[in-house]
């Protein structure tokens, strides 16, 4: 597998519209769409469906509950194919990398493990069917388990 390139970041922040101050109005990005309540907002440079996602969660207790405030996930894309992400899971399977999940969120295809130091990675493919760039708002479908 051969990652083509990081797609998005997501980033869990304590004031969503501050994050939109500071990324939308003051760095250029574009504002696709908003899910939970507001409290998520994907942004995109054009370049593909979001390149950023910020995620409210306030004034969060700390890692040692769950949630903490920085760096989500990481998502890089592997390919446009179910078969190159089936052919990535395999691969993953075989080097003993525990997958911890396997989603379908419309516009791609996912599936989820952590570095050597803990931090989430999303391997995706983009969904072939799927025009992004016609319709921003399938980037905040609702996510789907996805068997492969």
């Amino acid at each position: 597998m051969k990652a083509h390139y990081l797609g998005h970041v997501v980033f869990y922040v304590k004031d969503v519209e501050q994050s939109l101050t500071f990324y939308r109005d003051l760095l250029g990005f574009q504002e696709v769409g908003r899910v939970f309540e507001g409290k998520a907002v994907a942004l995109s440079s054009g370049r593909t469906h979001h390149e950023l996602l910020v995620i409210e969660v306030g004034d969060a207790p700390g890692p040692q509950q769950g949630i903490r405030r920085g760096l989500y996930h990481i998502g890089l894309k592997i390919g446009d194919t179910l078969d190159e992400l089936r052919s990535a899971k395999d691969e993953l399977e075989q080097a003993g990398i525990p997958i911890s999940g396997i989603s379908d969120h419309t516009v791609t295809q996912s599936l989820y493990l952590h570095d050597p130091d803990g931090n989430e990675i999303e391997l995706y493919v983009d969904a072939p069917d799927i025009d992004w760039k016609q319709n921003p708002s399938t980037i905040l479908a609702p996510i789907k388990a996805l068997k492969i």
